[in-house]
């Protein structure tokens, strides 16, 4: 499996407060980012599956919608997460 606990929780470490913030906006967009990067290239290769197409549409819109609200909230912690995760230039 793609993702198992033991990156989860290295994700969680890496982008939250601590290895069990599962909460935290920024870790969640960065476990969003993990995901859709894995789905994209799923999809590369297989270009009819269109049921995880939609998976990944559905999970770009959380990832925007959590940026969103980070935005609106915290600029300093959004512009910190855009910049780790290199999701803008």
């Amino acid at each position: 499996m793609y993702l198992d606990a033991a990156k989860k929780k290295e994700i969680f470490e890496k982008y939250g407060t601590s290895n069990t913030d599962t909460g935290s906006p920024e870790a969640q967009i960065a476990l969003f980012s993990y995901r859709i990067s894995h789905l994209t290239e799923h999809l590369k290769v297989n270009k009819k599956d269109y049921s995880t197409e939609r998976a990944l549409t559905m999970l770009v819109g959380k990832r925007r919608r959590l940026l969103k609200y980070l935005q609106e909230r915290d600029i300093n912690r959004y512009r910190a997460i855009i910049k780790a995760l290199g999701l803008r230039k």
